[in-house]
């Protein structure tokens, strides 16, 4: 199974990325949530532009990455799950939930160090929230998630499967809760309990600051709700609410130089979050 998933990740997680854009797409064509104020097409390019260079970068620096690295500790017996005795099929859902809590961590650690929220700012500085926004993310960033990833999927011994289902949902997940889609209140009330919805998720995205250093999760809603950072609603409607950042809304061209550059100029959009807050509204 592991050598199967080494010689094929390419292919089913770049497979799963364009089915999971294409139908995201569709609904937001469908059923869209929001108008957006800002033209489409540039922004996808801009977007796309940007995962499309840090997918070749990190191929070109890290060649097997995760789940080669999964792998190579599964052989040596490294890590929690190789050690303590589990079944394959638990040793899977480990792996991805404690993935997923090490994801939400750093997610909250990018919001609270002000180095690494310039980085972040790159994500937070879109104008408009669509499935694109999901891909959208400084290039140094997603290097130091790799190496973050790296370091737990050692730790914990996590096995080639489980990290491979993890990417892959973390990947279509990103998109999902990005994504300009509407859901009924009763659909969105009953997945948020587990999964992260785009109206949980939007809250996330407003220039309000209070509401930006909320509900920090992709995959599971638990760890919101647990720390008290787990936000229902923002204070206005989600049809009337401005999501980016005030200082990069106008005035600038979001092109991919221009994102690749933010985070070394002067301007720091926003501000990182200086404390833990207690958001949660049921």
């Amino acid at each position: 199974m592991d050598a199967w998933i080494l010689n094929y990740e390419r292919e089913l997680r770049l497979g799963s990325f364009f089915a999971v854009l294409g139908l995201m797409t569709l609904w937001e064509i469908i059923a869209a949530r929001r108008q957006l104020t800002v033209a489409w097409r540039r922004r996808w390019l801009s977007n796309l532009s940007l995962v499309a260079f840090n997918a070749l970068l990190l191929r070109a620096l890290f060649p097997p990455a995760l789940i080669g690295t999964a792998w190579f500790a599964g052989e040596r017996g490294w890590g929690l799950l190789n050690v303590v005795p589990v079944p394959p099929w638990l040793a899977v859902v480990a792996s991805i939930v404690l993935l997923d809590f090490a994801i939400w961590a750093q997610h909250v650690m990018f919001h609270r160090v002000p180095l690494l929220w310039r980085l972040h700012m790159v994500h937070h500085a879109d104008p408009d929230l669509d499935v694109t926004s999901g891909t959208r993310f400084h290039t140094l960033e997603i290097v130091l998630s790799l190496l973050i990833k790296l370091g737990v999927v050692v730790a914990i011994g996590a096995p080639a499967a489980g990290v491979f289902l993890f990417e892959v949902l973390l990947n279509m997940t990103a998109m999902f809760n990005h994504g300009n889609v509407r859901l009924s209140d009763g659909v969105d009330r009953a997945l948020r309990w587990i999964l992260v919805t785009p109206d949980m998720h939007r809250v996330h995205h407003s220039v309000v600051m209070d509401e930006c250093h909320t509900n920090f999760g992709f995959n599971l809603t638990w760890w919101d709700r647990l720390v008290g950072t787990y936000r229902a609603q923002p204070r206005g409607s989600h049809l009337s609410m401005t999501v980016g950042l005030t200082e990069f809304r106008t005035g600038v061209r979001q092109t991919l130089p221009w994102m690749l550059a933010l985070p070394f100029g002067a301007t720091v959009g926003g501000r990182p979050m200086r404390r833990a807050r207690t958001a949660a509204q049921h």
